[in-house]
């Protein structure tokens, strides 16, 4: 039986768009959370998601926006308050129009990135973000949290491959913003201001999104150092004989290898034992061998001894295999349950010192493992602490808050940030509120309170409750 809000809803929206909520709804990836709702609206056009918008804010009722549900914040479970309406896109899947000409292909939200990739590639072109979960997330919830993953380094964030949305502001009004253009000098980006807002300001329903003609080329190396300053330094190095087009620089542990043997043995290793490795993949324009381009870099670094060791991919399905192992990293971690996890970013040279001064702080904690990898070339570290071998995670619970707030406080003192591209959600609304500057802090509840001020959309994100 409805309850009256609910029966409110249900009279004032098109048939077909209301259904039970389903546990696949209320869950998220590392099990933290549980959430609530009501009911499911799965709208099938903007005019019905504007609908759906206008209906609840008539109620009263918030609005819990889903997209693929592999955010990792708590962004799109609400566990407190009263049952929310949870908003699902995931009907409106279509890639309206493509320009292979201009680059540009527009896609509703509901597209998941990997159908996006796809449409690109059909046209001759390819979409260069890449997420581990792109199979699964979609193109809404990427550009609502604002998405990084492994080619940040070449091609920015989700922001920066958006050029227009349409979107419903919480008032159920929709911006038709779905611009092809690289300059529009017009005025607020209300484009920006959404993206990354993490459906706390409107939905994101549909985006024009960049695309780029594929590279003539593709090297993908594994190389092994004997440090995180030695990969840094390789970086550097890299950038100036190939500058541009260096698109993915990945840092990876020894213990995330030691996690892949324990628990994943079938992942194949090139470089087994390595105490630190980079994943290198450059896209290389016409003229320049990626072989020759690879053996030259790895002649130099080895010369420096920047590299100690290193497996060059001779084809398309061996840089398949070092991406999968790197792909599989998370995994790993989730098989081996972290006390703590956390996404943070630091300017380039802070790097080698937070590692080594946050090992050494939660080495005189207790026996705890940690696994520090990620996308090193734009500073962004995923830094895990795991429980000693042979012990639970749960062990752990009264030392995790302190853990948390000391490696955060340690990043922020160096001038870095404790959410680099998962978002804040729910997880890290007290950070936020503790760490951030006060004048943007309040500019955000502001402009919250202008376009939201019934506070119904995904209530309690990013800003906190209240």
């Amino acid at each position: 039986m409805l309850n009256p809000a609910d029966e409110r809803l249900a009279a004032v929206l098109p048939p077909g768009v209301l259904r039970p909520v389903e546990d696949r709804y209320l869950d998220e990836p590392r099990g933290r959370y549980r959430g609530q709702g009501g009911l499911v609206a799965a709208p099938r056009s903007v005019d019905e998601v504007a609908a759906v918008v206008r209906a609840c804010g008539h109620a009263r009722v918030a609005i819990v926006p889903r997209g693929g549900g592999t955010g990792l914040v708590g962004g799109s479970v609400m566990g407190a308050g009263p049952a929310p309406l949870i908003l699902s896109l995931e009907r409106m899947t279509a890639i309206r129009d493509i320009w292979p000409a201009e680059d540009v292909l527009v896609a509703e939200a509901g597209a998941t990135l990997e159908q996006v990739q796809a449409a690109a590639r059909a046209a001759g072109r390819m979409f260069p973000l890449a997420l581990a979960s792109q199979g699964t997330a979609q193109i809404g919830g990427v550009l609502a949290a604002n998405a990084g993953g492994t080619a940040v380094l070449r091609w920015g964030n989700a922001r920066a491959l958006c050029l227009g949305i349409e979107a419903v502001l919480p008032d159920g009004s929709i911006v038709h913003d779905l611009k092809r253009l690289r300059k529009d000098n017009t005025g607020y980006a209300i484009r920006d201001l959404l993206i990354g807002a993490e459906g706390t300001l409107g939905i994101i329903t549909a985006a024009s999104l960049r695309m780029a003609p594929p590279p003539a080329g593709v090297a993908t190396a594994m190389l092994a150092v004997p440090d995180p300053a030695a990969a840094l330094a390789l970086l550097g190095l890299a950038q100036a004989r190939f500058a541009g087009c260096v698109t993915a620089f990945e840092l990876i542990a020894g213990q995330g290898l030691a996690f892949l043997t324990e628990v994943l043995p079938d992942i194949r290793q090139p470089l087994p034992g390595a105490p630190w490795s980079v994943l290198l993949e450059l896209s290389l324009p016409q003229g320049l061998a990626p072989d020759e381009a690879l053996a030259g870099l790895l002649e130099s670094a080895m010369g420096d001894g920047l590299v100690t060791d290193g497996a060059l991919a001779q084809s398309g399905a061996q840089a398949a295999a070092f991406w999968t192992l790197r792909e599989h990293l998370p995994e790993a971690n989730r098989r081996i349950g972290a006390i703590s996890s956390h996404d943070i970013s630091l300017p380039l040279s802070e790097i080698p010192r937070y590692i080594a001064d946050a090992g050494a702080w939660l080495a005189a904690m207790g026996d705890m493992r940690v696994n520090c990898f990620g996308h090193l070339g734009d500073g962004n570290l995923h830094y895990n602490v795991f429980p000693a071998l042979g012990r639970r995670r749960e062990e752990y619970d009264a030392l995790r808050p302190r853990v948390q707030e000391t490696l955060h406080q340690m990043v922020v003192d160096r001038g870095g940030s404790f959410s680099a591209e998962h978002g804040v959600g729910r997880l890290k609304a007290a950070d936020l509120a503790r760490w951030g500057d006060p004048a943007r802090l309040a500019a955000m509840r502001a402009i919250k309170a202008a376009l939201d001020p019934l506070g119904i959309m995904n209530p309690g994100a990013v800003l906190g409750p209240g």
